[in-house]
């Protein structure tokens, strides 16, 4: 029987074991969005939560519960949606950058609160929001005693696919399907592909979707087990060397303190918040043309 590591199945006195065995916490973050005909509309947090999951159990820690709401139909997104997904119905659970960086900092105040010593935020959600995952936790990072980290799941996946020393990531491809097909098994149906050369949307799936490998899939999800470990052990080691003074928990109107003063102001710079990470726009008529253009709120 596999050892649980999943803090919404877990007992108390599990919990409480696994935090004085490691004082790491995972948060993976995902998206329910287009992964082609063989692939379950949550492969992203899927992905992300499972290989928290190998983690934890390889390594120690606690995966907080998978977050499904994240950054679509904006910018970029909107316009590689017009062109991968069409006028179909998405199944997305999207939401703009500023509600989701916004819940992350409530999410960071909730285990920093808790007395983790490390916290990854694993995100398998691509585009430009990792990037900015990265400048948000580093704004807030003087305001928790945790350490924190993020990365998108693919930088952690060296060498990635094809052992040629460069991270693997892609959308609906050979990456992510063997990904999910390692992790989670019953979320691929290989006989669902359309046939080869088929004209076709197919639901944002990429071309390459067929060379997809449950076993190499495996061997990416070690990798990046691998790369996990060491990083939340070199989180430990700098808390273990500088440990705070003092922990006290921030309060809600201290949160929303941090938003105003350290992230509000720089949201506007956010990469997601741009119009022109891509160069074009969706066509007049598509349905992804309502929330393409960037407001200027957060």
């Amino acid at each position: 029987m596999r050892r649980e590591v999943r803090w919404e199945r877990m007992f108390p006195d599990e919990l409480e074991a696994a935090f004085d065995a490691c004082p790491v916490v995972y948060l993976p973050y995902g998206l329910c969005e287009p992964h082609g005909p063989q692939c379950t509309l949550g492969l992203d947090a899927l992905k992300a939560h499972g290989i928290c999951c190998a983690a934890a159990r390889e390594h120690g820690g606690i995966v907080a519960p998978p977050d499904y709401w994240h950054i679509h139909e904006l910018s970029g997104y909107a316009t590689w949606s017009a062109k991968n997904v069409g006028e179909v119905r998405s199944w997305l659970t999207a939401m703009p950058p500023w509600m989701h960086f916004k819940n992350v900092c409530y999410h960071l105040r909730a285990v920093d609160a808790m007395g983790f010593h490390a916290a990854i935020l694993v995100t398998g959600h691509y585009g430009p929001n990792w990037n900015d995952l990265k400048t948000l936790t580093a704004l807030v990072q003087p305001r928790f005693a945790t350490r924190i980290y993020s990365l998108p799941d693919l930088e952690a996946n060296v060498p990635g696919f094809d052992n040629d020393n460069h991270s693997g990531g892609d959308h609906a491809g050979k990456v992510e399907t063997s990904l999910l097909w390692a992790v989670e098994p019953d979320c691929v149906d290989m006989s669902r592909l359309p046939e080869k050369g088929e004209p076709g949307f197919h639901f944002a799936m990429a071309d390459n979707a067929i060379e997809s490998d449950r076993r190499t899939g495996q061997r990416m999800v070690e990798d990046e087990v691998r790369w996990l470990g060491a990083k939340a052990r070199e989180l430990l080691d700098a808390y273990a060397k500088s440990p705070p003074a003092g922990r006290r928990p921030l309060t809600f109107d201290e949160t929303e303190q941090v938003w105003e003063q350290l992230v509000r102001p720089e949201l506007p710079s956010f990469r997601t918040m741009q119009d022109s990470w891509k160069n074009d726009e969706p066509p007049a008529d598509s349905i992804w043309r309502a929330n393409w253009k960037v407001p200027s709120r957060g």
